[in-house]
């Protein structure tokens, strides 16, 4: 019974180069001296073709001039037509008067693969543009300016382009024919093993880019975190400086400051002030039906809105009053002084009012040996039930 030898390897025969060079050059000087005409007539058009998108390519960096205030979708566009390269712009033009020059099969083959080869680097530059300057625009570039955007840019740019790259080497050689699987997981290991070493540096970066995108404060906004408060001095690629309200400086990583409640002291519309008034138990109780009418008129007065006034609780040795107002704004140089003014004015009218503000007083009773109280103070004519108090 004969063997079958269907499953024996297959040897492809090496490529030889130096053939397949002088067979194109046979073709092409073949072709040349066959069709020159048309040769001269696409040549003419594709040159027309070159300074038409060289025109249009002048005409978007025109139009899309750096701005100095924003990083806009006009900038990135001009950007992109930036990066446009020269010999990007010719093969274009070769691939599209390949077919009316009626080129060999050869040649064809040849433009089709610089044309693919030409296209994706060109993309992954394009691409490279228009993530960055995405980046750029999200996070507004002139408001960070030394900050993390400046810093963080140059690793930004470089992860962008090592990835982008590599994608587009790895889609050429794929086309190439080369067997590129080998190569992907390399490289996977490889950003694996590098992911875990950085891992810190990393969790910061991104940290610091969310902070970007998401805005919840900006430099020279006031924050308080955890048992921390102060203004933001810098938005760094790893850290975020804060100068607090005492003088020195915080530094902290930006991961462990977005795991922290964070509130933007700037971004409040007003300030909130809250006061609790104790009177004595001996104010009269028409005079303290009135209190709540008097804060509030008090407060009106000044301009703020009052948000409460009120009876708020029996203390131990005074009638509390809840008196809580709220200042439009965020500027504490107009919060204080009009805290002050409205506190001596409260002052001045339960002075006038005849309301005495509490403060705290104890009452010690004694007995005399029969059981009688001994009062702490001289006897009232007609009491009874009491005795003077000794010396």
């Amino acid at each position: 019974m004969p063997i079958s030898n269907s499953a024996a390897p297959v040897f492809h025969p090496p490529v030889d180069f130096a053939a397949e060079g002088q067979a194109l050059a046979a073709e092409t000087s073949q072709w040349i001296s066959d069709h020159w005409l048309q040769l001269l007539i696409a040549v003419g058009i594709a040159v027309v073709i070159v300074f038409a998108l060289l025109a249009v390519q002048k005409g978007a960096q025109r139009l899309c001039r750096e701005d100095d205030a924003l990083v806009s979708w006009r900038t990135i566009i001009g950007r992109i037509a930036a990066r446009t390269r020269f010999w990007f712009l010719v093969i274009v033009a070769a691939r599209l008067v390949d077919g009316y020059a009626d080129a060999p099969p050869l040649v064809d083959k040849t433009i089709a693969f610089l044309f693919t080869v030409g296209l994706t680097f060109q993309a992954a530059l394009w691409a490279r543009e228009l993530v960055i300057g995405f980046v750029e625009h999200r996070a507004g570039a002139a408001e960070n300016t030394g900050g993390a955007l400046t810093s963080a840019m140059g690793i930004i740019r470089f992860l962008v382009t090592f990835a982008l790259f590599s994608i587009a080497l790895i889609l050429v050689l794929g086309n190439l024919g080369v067997n590129v699987a080998g190569l992907v997981a390399g490289l996977g290991v490889g950003g694996i093993a590098i992911g875990l070493a950085a891992q810190g540096v990393f969790a910061d970066l991104f940290a610091g880019i969310s902070i970007l995108f998401d805005r919840p404060f900006r430099v020279g906004e006031n924050i308080s975190y955890g048992s921390s408060a102060g203004t933001v001095v810098a938005i760094g690629m790893k850290t975020t400086r804060i100068r607090a309200y005492t003088g020195e400086l915080i530094i902290i990583s930006n991961k462990n400051l977005l795991d922290k409640e964070i509130m933007n002291v700037t971004g409040r519309d007003h300030i909130r002030l809250s006061f609790t008034l104790s009177v004595t138990y001996e104010t009269p109780p028409d005079t303290l039906a009135r209190i709540p009418a008097m804060l509030k008129e008090m407060g009106e007065a000044e301009k703020v809105n009052v948000a409460r006034a009120g009876f708020d609780a029996f203390g131990a040795s005074s009638l509390d009053f809840a008196f809580t107002i709220d200042i439009p704004g965020s500027d504490w140089s107009i919060a204080h002084p009009m805290r002050d003014r409205l506190l001596v004015t409260i002052m001045k009218r339960f002075a006038a009012e005849g309301v005495g503000l509490a403060y705290p007083t104890q009452t010690t009773y004694t007995a005399a040996p029969d059981g009688r109280l001994i009062m702490p103070y001289a006897e009232t004519p007609g009491a009874t039930g009491a005795q003077s108090a000794q010396p």
